[in-house]
């Protein structure tokens, strides 16, 4: 039988196998010397859940996906606020706006319409409620929506103004059935306000 010219010595060996079992042990000891049931391979633990800590509300979630343009998030986020809340104007209005950039504007106008039924002094859904009629060229009642807007908001807001005179111009251009026809496009304004603007 060969043999290789040296051999671990049997000290040697059972010293550096009783090196790797106290390496594989603080391995699994978490920073205070304790083992971690939680992480037996000594990684980096994760951060967890911290069950006192309070969740943002539904509400301020959709606002914000919705200034980023995220609607289908912003929907997801208002249907949670709908289930924590209840459907208030705010949430109806905000499940409206989200169906709008979305382009669904039947789901957009029925959300609308039961935010300003629910809160008929609140110019910002009675925009949006307009914005929507005038994209599915409902141009009398948009211009009566958008007009209790302008007159609710004393003409202070930049994108309701140029929505009631958007849609001035588009009942005076049905009534006379003009042949030209622009193209128009929706453009996002603060707070979840739409404005219509020409796109040619």
């Amino acid at each position: 039988m060969m043999t290789l010219g040296w051999a671990i010595p049997s000290r040697l060996c059972r010293l550096i196998t009783a090196t790797l079992a106290l390496a594989l042990v603080a391995a699994c000891m978490s920073p205070g010397g304790k083992p971690d049931p939680k992480d037996p391979l000594g990684g980096p633990a994760l951060p967890g859940v911290d069950p006192r800590g309070t969740a943002e509300s539904g509400l301020i979630v959709g606002h914000r996906l919705m200034a980023a343009a995220e609607y289908e998030l912003a929907l997801d986020a208002f249907t949670r606020a709908a289930l924590e809340d209840g459907l208030s104007a705010e949430v109806l209005s905000g499940l409206g706006t989200a169906n709008l950039g979305l382009g669904r504007l039947g789901q957009a106008e029925t959300h609308l319409r039961r935010a300003v039924e629910r809160d008929p002094d609140w110019p910002a859904a009675m925009n949006n409620l307009g914005v929507v009629l005038m994209e599915r060229q409902k141009y009398p009642e948009a211009e009566q929506i958008l007009r209790r807007a302008f007159a609710l908001d004393n003409g202070e807001s930049d994108a309701i103004r140029e929505n009631f005179r958007l849609a001035l111009a588009k009942l005076d251009q049905s009534t006379h059935s003009d042949p030209q026809q622009k193209g128009y496009a929706l453009v996002q304004r603060g707070g979840g306000s739409y404005l219509i603007r020409t796109s040619r």
